[in-house]
């Protein structure tokens, strides 16, 4: 999996960039809130969210650890894949989207195009406990268990963007390291992993 993108700005779309790494041009999705902090040829490190789908393999850039908390955590709200996630984080920056459900602000979190009365109740709610006024995220299970860059972090990142709750992701990709030892790719891992949870 991909963690982290260093390299210039090969071009910008109103959702994407394409970052050359050495002659590779990567298309990455981005909130409006990044792409703002990007221009053409210039240098960047962004930080990666990697989407494993049976059909694609999605990548998502994020100009800061804070905003990428906050699409993972987002993505655990059933309801909200990753480009639901990507709008909310262009309406709403980090702080203000903490402060919307620290306050149980539904009317804040609904200002985002896509997002009606209903889901943006159900993520104040589900992520309610999630937040502490100025703190942050502040509870286990809001990124992944393991070691951020780690085979075992990676595995439950594309867990949780296949639909599994960050504990129960926890719990197969220990278990599916634990069968095939620290040495396993990431792709092994997440395929033992989904035939563990499976059984």
């Amino acid at each position: 999996m991909i963690a982290r993108l260093t390299g210039s700005v090969a071009a910008l779309t109103p959702d994407h960039a394409i970052i050359d790494v050495g002659g590779v041009g990567y298309l990455v999705g981005c909130s409006t809130r990044t792409l703002s902090q990007l221009s053409d040829g210039a240098e960047v490190r962004l930080h990666i969210e990697t989407v494993v789908r049976e059909d694609a393999f999605l990548l998502y850039g994020f100009a800061t650890e804070a905003e990428q908390g906050w699409f993972r955590l987002l993505q655990s709200v059933q309801g909200v894949g990753a480009r639901v996630a990507l709008a909310i984080l262009s309406t709403l920056s980090a702080n203000e989207l903490e402060s919307a459900i620290a306050n149980a602000d539904k009317a804040m979190v609904a200002r985002t195009s896509g997002v009606g009365p209903k889901l943006a109740q159900r993520i104040v709610s589900e992520l309610g406990d999630k937040v502490l006024p100025g703190a942050g995220l502040a509870v286990a299970g809001s990124a992944p268990s393991a070691p951020v860059g780690s085979v075992a972090a990676d595995a439950e990142s594309a867990l949780a963007n296949l639909g599994f709750k960050p504990a129960q992701a926890a719990k197969v990709v220990a278990a599916a390291v634990d069968e095939l030892g620290k040495d396993a790719g990431v792709e092994a891992v997440v395929r033992v992993a989904l035939k563990k949870a499976a059984r």
